[in-house]
């Protein structure tokens, strides 16, 4: 059974940095990409970055480029989040998923971790 531990998160002031770990586990299993969403209170759940697997190439939301970082390691079966230059409005639970093919999307989702940012 595929499962997704996630770290880190925390409280931080505005400028502030903080990074979140997502390890696969009840593996062997290696998805095509993995990625970073975040949901706010009364929001849905929104797309923060992504990176596939094996050709390492990212994608980032708008609101989070410059500032955020997502990398793996793939010995470690984990993938990163690297959060700099926080904002208020950063603040959200942070899930990580698994996509494991092209097709399709996100099967597998951490438990997710509170992020918040003070201003």
């Amino acid at each position: 059974q595929v499962q997704l531990v996630q770290t880190g998160g925390g409280l931080v002031q505005t400028g502030g940095s903080l990074r979140l770990s997502c390890t696969i586990s009840g593996g062997p299993f290696s998805p095509y990409a993995m990625a970073w969403f975040r949901q706010a209170p009364g929001k849905e759940r929104e797309f923060v970055a992504s990176i596939r697997w094996t050709i390492i190439s990212t994608y980032y939301t708008d609101s989070v480029k410059g500032r955020f970082t997502i990398s793996i390691d793939v010995a470690k079966n984990t993938v990163y989040l690297q959060m700099n230059n926080l904002k208020p409005e950063d603040t959200s639970v942070y899930y990580c998923g698994a996509k494991p093919t092209h097709l399709g999307g996100y099967d597998y989702w951490g438990q997710g971790t509170q992020v918040t940012v003070s201003s």
